[in-house]
């Protein structure tokens, strides 16, 4: 029960608002009780009744608490770490003048130095978080920028040449100057067009072909996008907003086909807010704010997903049976 605090002011205990009326001159020809009893009701009203409907009121409001709380088994939810790629050459331009994301000088935008700083810097925090050590599975839009950050922040070590196993990225990918990346000691990383951004028109949204992604990310995962052209981009066709949030739903539908409970999802400023606005309505004002904000260039922000609809197949791996060995286990309300 949460005890809220009234902002109206009850009157003091010696009601000295009304002290000139009952020192004044007035003398009734007989004892009056109407008079001490009305002032004896008003001082009651102001004085308790806002404590008694504040009381009243949260009450009221701990039992709403308790009732938009949801109970859920652990293996119908998954852990989703969304993150928007980092500054792209397209995001500066952009910002001085919005025409320039038609330009197709930034087809494709790879990350600018100041965005390899943000990777840096969130690759820390995923470190020193212990995040690093949770995922099992980083999901990319097939986008240079998003590959170059989902790379940065949860990819191995610089890698050395000799390696048995491929980089996840080679050396100067986009113009970065960036050494190479070790896909050793990191979870696998797959490129999903579902989670690509708002598609069309734009230049900086149309991707290359997946063989010269291959060339340059050579130990991600291709194998989920069909064609090597990018079939989905058109110069004169802007996707709508609600095709991308209906998009996204699909997108985390089929997050919920894959066994893993913990995903980090590399992907972009339109695609998160159009996929995230269906969500939160019934929620908090609060908290329908933090899951539909606008992300920040290189924000990471972490969220459970609920399998409400049996969408997934997954068990339990923490459940217990109980009764091993088998006994007599009658619960006590039942035995009365």
């Amino acid at each position: 029960m949460m005890l809220t605090v009234n902002k109206y002011q009850p009157f003091p205990c010696e009601l000295s608002t009304n002290q000139n009326f009952l020192n004044s001159n007035f003398v009734p020809t007989k004892p009056n009780l109407t008079l001490p009893l009305l002032f004896s009701l008003l001082y009651f009203s102001f004085h308790f009744l806002p404590l008694f409907l504040a009381i009243d009121s949260s009450s009221g409001s701990g039992m709403d608490a308790a009732a938009s709380q949801s109970l859920y088994p652990l293996h119908r939810c998954k852990t989703v770490h969304l993150v928007r790629h980092a500054q792209g050459v397209h995001n500066v331009a952009g910002e001085k003048n919005h025409d320039a994301y038609n330009s197709y000088e930034f087809f494709d935008a790879h990350l600018t130095s100041l965005g390899w700083e943000q990777v840096n810097n969130l690759r820390k925090h995923v470190k020193a978080s212990g995040l690093s050590k949770n995922i099992e599975l980083v999901v990319i839009s097939p986008l240079l920028r998003t590959m170059q950050t989902a790379v940065g922040v949860f990819g191995g070590e610089a890698y050395t040449d000799g390696i048995g196993e491929p980089p996840l990225m080679t050396e100067n990918v986009g113009h970065s100057d960036h050494p190479a990346v070790s896909s050793m000691n990191c979870p696998p990383f797959i490129a999903v067009e579902l989670c690509r951004e708002q598609i069309g028109v734009h230049p900086c949204d149309k991707r290359r072909t997946i063989s010269e992604y291959r060339n340059m990310f050579p130990a991600i995962d291709f194998s989920l996008i069909e064609s090597d052209e990018d079939i989905l981009w058109e110069s004169d066709v802007r996707e709508k907003t609600d095709e991308v949030s209906a998009r996204g739903l699909k997108f985390l539908e089929w997050l919920w086909t894959r066994e893993e409970k913990e995903i980090a999802v590399v992907t972009h400023s339109s695609f998160l807010f159009n996929t995230l606005r269906a969500f939160g309505n019934d929620c908090h004002p609060d908290i329908k704010s933090e899951i539909c904000t606008h992300f920040a260039n290189c924000e990471l922000r972490s969220i459970v997903i609920i399998d409400r609809g049996m969408i997934g197949s997954s068990e339990s791996t923490t459940n217990y049976p109980g009764k091993i060995p088998r006994g007599p286990d009658v619960p006590s309300e039942a035995a009365d």
